[in-house]
């Protein structure tokens, strides 16, 4: 693989050396001819400073500052501000000679003062210019593709991280520092134990703060003697796994920041395929949850065996259970390839346990089917588990929002001991089977009130009498006209009789309302809302919505 060209910035000194400036000559700022030409751009007015971005080499006739020494300084001091390349001057119809005090101010500044002593098509020179640029760039792109598909090959070998940090380090010419979240640090090329300390020591605060904020594509860079370090993060699924630097002996180029990111792409896709085998082991590894969650295990003993050492410290933490039901969106499920329920199951667990884990959680996940079941045993009790839950799921459903995949969870009470872990996983399940009723898709059992109570009578038939004594009249009159006395009712008691919310909520004018609440009063008498009467039609229509969960209330 041959060494990219890094030459595709064009210099001020390299311009000067193309055929269209054979004649001219660099009358002040040699300092500056190692600056770097973005763009060309010709400037005949003196009020211009919104229109440059930087790095521009500007040309100009002197139309805007003729022989006025103040204009000139106007015009010079925007150019500073904005950072352009040069400056070049045309003698002949505005100009026949630059001063001396012109000369100087450039000389001060740094700038880069070129002078052509006759006539010159300033279009021919834009032309020029313009297309070695932009030839360069499409041949670096060309180049760096080329690099990408062979950082791409390297991860999928034994040696593919080593590999691709050599490669890296090849293509830039810079020291190339590789720092594992777990693990050694890796120098290319190598560096001394005394050396590689030093590199730790100082890039060491700039990683943890890295780290702490969460992994994020966007690169740092860190000033050092003279040296820029670009340090670019590594991973996936909201976590940092790795951080990769390369140290530079100037400022870097877009070339850097290129290759660095594709560089950290590639690993990040050799760790992610790494991390799928691991979690589809530890899924193999943990098939004995399910046992434990439907009563199959009823031996401490066997516990202990399964899970080893951890057995003492996990048994009395705190945890809840959590049940998350994922399938794709129609749409993705048409569009995309057909994949395996437990290929989705596993690469979700690797995006599940990474969430969980960020949050002080050990989970302990098994598949069921299209749900994912984790015991999340809680490593730091002194911060609030359910807003840590909460943070949990938004960043869940986030990643995954983009994947098109739908998740409902449901959350069990808090529970500790793994012999308890059935007591939290049917309320896991009792809460998720609520989803459509209470049309959201986090359900947490603690919160779900009266229905709490009614998930533990185990006769339907019971349920039934109860809803059909306080309710049956409402039903009978829906069924029969094809009205909504039953969900008027609902929504009438959930707001406390505010006729105005009531309204508003049913997308119906005051006068209908009037007209229902007649009709319902009618049905049910005029006492329905005296405080007894009222809480039992409450039950009443939890205990309906609980015997019918796909009917929209």
């Amino acid at each position: 693989m041959k060494h990219l060209n890094q030459d595709y910035q064009l210099s001020v000194q390299e311009v000067l050396e193309r055929p269209h400036f054979q004649h001219a000559y660099l009358a002040a700022g040699k300092q500056g001819l190692h600056r770097l030409v973005r763009w060309v751009h010709i400037i005949e007015v003196i009020q211009f400073e919104q229109l440059l971005q930087g790095g521009e080499m500007i040309l100009t006739t002197g139309a805007a500052f003729k022989s006025d020494t103040q204009l000139f300084k106007i015009y010079l001091e925007q150019l500073i501000n904005r950072n352009v390349s040069c400056l070049c001057i045309e003698m002949g119809h505005y100009l026949s000679s630059v001063p001396g005090e012109w000369i100087d101010m450039a000389e001060t500044s740094g700038l880069p003062l070129i002078i052509f002593p006759q006539a010159v098509r300033f279009i021919d020179i834009t032309q020029d210019i313009h297309a070695h640029i932009i030839n360069q760039h499409h041949r670096a792109l060309q180049d760096l593709e080329k690099i990408s598909r062979e950082f791409h090959r390297m991860t999928l070998t034994s040696q593919g991280v080593a590999q691709v940090l050599q490669l890296l380090q090849n293509s830039t010419k810079a020291k190339v520092i590789y720092v594992p979240a777990e693990g050694q640090p890796k120098f290319v090329p190598h560096a001394s134990s005394r050396e590689s300390k030093q590199w730790m020591e100082l890039l060491g605060k700039q990683l943890d703060e890295s780290s702490e904020a969460g992994h994020t594509p966007s690169p740092s860079l860190i000033e050092f003697e003279g040296q820029t370090i670009i340090v670019q993060p590594v991973g996936a699924m909201g976590k940092t796994w790795a951080h990769i630097a390369i140290v530079l002996g100037r400022k870097p180029r877009e070339y850097e920041y290129l290759i660095l990111d594709s560089a950290s792409l590639s690993i990040a896709q050799d760790l992610l395929r790494k991390r799928y085998m691991e979690e589809r082991k530890l899924y193999s590894q943990t098939l004995w949850v399910d046992d434990l969650l439907h009563l199959r295990i009823r031996d401490e003993e066997q516990i202990k065996v399964l899970i080893g050492i951890d057995f003492k410290r996990l048994n009395v933490l705190n945890y809840h259970v959590c049940l998350i039901e994922f399938e794709y969106d129609q749409e993705a499920r048409t569009s995309s390839v057909d994949e395996g329920v437990e290929t989705l199951g596993i690469h979700l667990s690797l995006t599940v346990r990474s969430v969980f884990e960020q949050h002080a959680f050990h989970p302990l996940i098994t598949l069921q089917n299209n749900r994912l079941v984790i015991i999340a045993f809680d490593q730091a009790p002194k911060k609030p588990a359910k807003e840590r839950l909460q943070h949990v799921f938004q960043s869940i459903q986030q990643m995954k929002a983009e994947e098109q995949v739908k998740l409902v969870i449901g959350v069990g009470q808090i529970n500790r001991s793994f012999m308890n872990a059935y007591m939290s996983y049917q309320e896991a399940i009792q809460a998720i089977s609520l989803s459509s009723t209470m049309q959201a898709n986090v359900l947490y059992f603690d919160e779900l009130g009266v229905f709490q109570l009614l998930f533990h009578i185990a006769e339907k038939q019971t349920l039934q009498a109860f809803v059909k004594t306080h309710l049956g009249p409402l039903i009978d009159h829906d069924q029969t006209r094809g009205s909504e006395l039953l969900r008027t009712l609902k929504v009438y008691l959930d707001y406390d009789g505010s006729k105005q919310i009531v309204a508003q909520r049913l997308f119906i004018v005051r006068q209908s309302l009037y007209y229902r609440l007649e009709k319902i009063e009618e049905l049910l008498g005029s006492d329905y809302m005296s405080p007894e009467k009222r809480l039992a039609l409450q039950v009443a229509i939890r205990a309906y919505q609980l015997l019918n969960p796909e009917t929209k209330m």
